[in-house]
Formats: structure tokens, sequence, C-alpha cells
């Protein structure tokens, strides 16, 4: 029996839709990633990235567990001396919610270029509404709460 070894051209890519309306952060963040990563797929190669486009939207309404919303802290740093920024999941969540979601999904992926060129398959929106119906994108349904 052969090994299976996915190719670029083998590939066939699907668009989905996910709402994170009351959804926990954690919880849709690993689902997200797996999809991202094409792990769901039975053709899912490590080197490759097999992986479907994801739209997430109501980034501003997802949900942290515990007291998560005043104890969580997201550093920036500018490189400068001095210059690091920190800021807690309710200070993040009413400036940019698609940071938030972003940097949960970041985390859950391999640290390398590949996971570079995952995340360019993930597009945040904070509202309901999203620029990508030309694609027809598939509403996904997630296991988790």
């Amino acid at each position: 029996m052969k090994t299976f070894y996915a190719k670029n051209e083998n590939i066939e890519r699907k668009w989905y839709v996910v709402d994170l309306k009351d959804r926990t952060l954690g919880h849709v963040s690993v689902e997200i990633a797996n999809i991202l990563r094409g792990k769901n797929k039975p053709t899912y190669t490590p080197g490759v990235d097999t992986g479907d486009f994801v739209i997430v939207i109501n980034a501003d309404k997802i949900k942290l567990s515990g007291n998560k919303w005043n104890n969580k802290k997201y550093y920036f740093h500018s490189k400068y001396v001095g210059h690091m920024k920190t800021f807690t999941a309710t200070e993040l969540i009413n400036r940019r919610p698609e940071l938030m979601v972003r940097k949960a999904i970041t985390g859950m992926l391999p640290k390398n270029k590949l996971s570079r060129k995952v995340l360019k398959k993930l597009k945040i929106y904070a509202s309901e509404t999203h620029p990508h119906v030309a694609q027809n994108p598939e509403v996904l349904e997630l296991n988790t709460k």
C-alpha cells in the first residue's frame, strides 16, 4: 500500500461561515484551527496546506469563561524599549474584537511558514455581514457551545 501525499493541484477548498454569537472563544478556536489546517479531511497531509477558508462573523459577541474578561491580558510590543502595551480582554473586545479571535486561533496553529499561509484563509468580521457572498459559503455548525 502506498502512502498518500496531497498535492496543491488536487486540493478542493470550500468556504465556511462560523457564527461566534454566544460561543466560548477557546472551544471555537480549536475547531476553526483544525478546519484551516485541513485536519477534518481524510486527505490531510501535515506539510501541505489542505485546509478550507473560514469566515468568522459576530466576533464582538464572543464569550469567555470564568473571570477572564478582567484577568486575561493581551500584550503588544513595538520592539522599542518601553513600548509594551497591555490590554485586558474587555478593552480589546471594545477596541478590536477581530484581533482577539485572531490571536486565539493563531496560538493554536504551529509556528512555521505553513501556518502563516494558512492564516491568510481566515476572514474575521465583528458584525453579521461579510463581503464573501460570491464564494457561496456553507454555514458550519460546530459541536461546542
